[in-house]
């Protein structure tokens, strides 16, 4: 089996958390093809023909919308991003076909210009509205579902963090929550995998650093998320 991978982005060590993900896959039989920098959105998104997942891990947005800080705004020249009509076009060709999507943690900020990307996420970030907490410190997560994903799996702790207040579909049922650190410890939902455009799109919004896939417990879960994916 092939997976498309597209990785990298601003504040991330994205190519390290990739190295997690493409370890998880190996054992699955799943060979993964990597995009990187801005010229790897419709890179990866090109070669998904033949394809069998596709896995976002990735910061890539236009960093120009409403909401954006103009940390971002100012380099939104080199590292902006919006995936071409014949890319997007693609993607809509994968999900008709029955392929898979992995999308993980930045996944939800990613391609802010195109609702399709969100709609089959389940999940959008919304600037100047949804946050996050400090990395840190170890958070309680969860197993709130029953599906094939986590199953059986216990509760566990890991150091990542929980997003918050993003926009989200009304049919997502979370398999992972946990509370935000802090002292309104408002519990926000992780994880979940739904069908959409005829294919299987799996969303988990933990991953930030490599500490968070060496908890068994989460690459247990990554790993059911991938074979899921894979219709496997």
């Amino acid at each position: 089996m092939r997976a498309v991978v597209l990785s990298g982005g601003l504040t991330h060590d994205f190519p390290a958390t990739t190295s997690c993900l493409v370890e998880l896959l190996r054992p699955l039989g799943v060979t993964a093809e990597i995009h990187e920098g801005v010229e790897g959105v419709d890179a990866a998104l090109l070669a998904l023909p033949g394809a069998d997942l596709l896995v976002v891990n990735a910061l890539r947005w236009t960093m120009t919308g409403p909401g954006v800080p103009d940390r971002y705004r100012q380099q939104a020249g080199a590292e902006g991003a919006s995936p071409s009509p014949a890319a997007r076009a693609a993607f809509a060709d994968h999900l008709a076909g029955g392929g898979g999507v992995l999308a993980m943690h930045t996944a939800a900020l990613c391609f802010d210009d195109w609702p399709a990307w969100h709609a089959a996420l389940g999940a959008r970030w919304v600037w100047g509205h949804s946050q996050h907490p400090p990395l840190g410190p170890e958070i309680a997560v969860s197993v709130t579902g029953n599906d094939a994903l986590v199953h059986g799996v216990d509760d566990f702790c890991l150091v990542d963090e929980v997003y918050g207040d993003m926009e989200l579909a009304a049919d997502i049922d979370p398999q992972l929550t946990a509370p935000q650190p802090g002292p309104d410890g408002r519990v926000m939902p992780l994880l979940w995998a739904r069908e959409h455009g005829g294919g299987r799109v799996v969303y988990d919004a933990l991953g930030h650093h490599p500490p968070s896939y060496t908890v068994p417990e989460h690459a247990e879960i990554v790993t059911r998320a991938a074979r899921w994916a894979l219709g496997a």
